[in-house]
């Protein structure tokens, strides 16, 4: 059979619903121009930012004021959550812990690790905060993620110290 061109309107499934695959495991479909679903794109962006020193002698993670909230248009998109700001480890052996929350109820982050710390050997040690997170909430409804940490040791730990600011950014990525 000789290559040619398809051209067509509209392609469905023979019942009218489902999934359309297109090449085999190991092929590539390539296109010169910008796919009509969207894929990758940004729909949205929500940022935040908190600049009032916050402290805990707690080593269980607790809430920060760093949040902002996100209404993702379909379940099937992903939240691009990116923070960043500062974070002390105020005292020998102690480490400061930050992680993100979604909802108040899901670490995003390792249970124990979080996603950042800063650690101190002796003495105190600041550090910046650098926290990514590709997320796949699968809802409409408004979605809040916050900064959380906690400490090591029975001693306070900062974030913001100073009056630094930290920034979270939400963004919303089609899926």
């Amino acid at each position: 059979m000789a290559d040619g061109i398809l051209k067509v309107g509209t392609i469905t499934t023979s019942s009218g619903s489902g999934t359309i695959n297109l090449g085999a495991s190991g092929e590539t479909i390539t296109s010169s121009a910008v796919m009509g679903s969207g894929m990758g794109k940004v729909l949205q962006v929500v940022s935040a930012t908190y600049g009032t020193q916050e402290s805990t002698s707690s080593t269980s993670f607790v809430a920060t004021s760093l949040t902002a909230s996100i209404t993702p248009a379909s379940t099937s998109n992903k939240v691009l959550i990116m923070v960043s700001g500062t974070e002390t480890a105020s005292n020998n052996l102690s480490h400061c812990i930050t992680t993100i929350y979604r909802d108040g109820t899901t670490n995003l982050g390792d249970s124990s690790y979080g996603i950042s710390y800063a650690y101190s050997g002796a003495g105190s040690a600041h550090s910046g905060i650098s926290m990514n997170y590709l997320d796949s909430p699968s809802t409409t409804s408004s979605t809040e993620y916050k900064m959380y940490f906690r400490g090591s040791a029975a001693h306070a730990q900062y974030v913001q110290n100073a009056g630094a600011l930290s920034t979270i950014i939400l963004m919303e990525i089609a899926g």
